[in-house]
């Protein structure tokens, strides 16, 4: 994987084949972040990172002067590969070892932005519970956002707060907000 803009614009990261993830694509990251890069000052926002896995928005996010990054995953090796990458490269990333439900269910800290990326083989019930506990919980800024990515296959259309969906490939992303 490489980071497509902002300080570490081409560098490359090299992920252990063990790791339990499916990173996002380039083609799919770059979209992703030109509708992004329309609405916020990256300096000025904070980011919440779910499913992190190899921590690959979470430095795409930092390359482009975020500073208050929160990383959340379950595995104890994605985690240290995120913590090292993040040290090697000086980047801002906080992560925390947890179940990304139960995290949500106790987290108070407000976000401009949330970045879900579960496995693309989740049920829809367990796709619903991130809007679900994000909102009820009260975890966005007022003009935050909350973007789930997905399998193109995958309809989230139905769910509470949702606002519109952008396929790239075989990626999505559907977009969530305080309407």
């Amino acid at each position: 994987m490489r980071i497509i803009s902002g300080n570490f614009k081409g560098r490359k990261i090299q992920a252990p084949k063990k790791l339990p993830v499916r990173p996002t694509t380039d083609m799919a990251k770059e979209a992703l972040f030109n509708i992004l890069n329309n609405h916020y000052y990256f300096d000025e926002i904070s980011v919440l990172d779910l499913f992190s896995g190899t921590g690959n928005i979470s430095y795409e996010f930092a390359s482009r002067g975020t500073d208050q990054i929160t990383a959340v995953d379950d595995n104890y090796s994605c985690i240290k590969f995120i913590n090292e990458t993040a040290e090697n490269f000086e980047m801002p990333i906080n992560t925390i070892k947890s179940d990304v439900f139960k995290y949500l269910e106790n987290s108070k800290q407000k976000h401009t932005i949330i970045f879900a990326d579960p496995p693309y083989d989740f049920a829809v019930e367990l796709f619903s519970k991130i809007p679900q506990l994000v909102f009820t919980n009260q975890l966005l800024e007022d003009e935050g956002l909350l973007i789930i990515e997905h399998s193109k296959h995958t309809d989230l259309s139905h769910l509470e707060h949702y606002s519109y969906t952008k396929s790239y490939g075989g990626n999505a992303f559907s977009f969530f907000g305080n309407n």
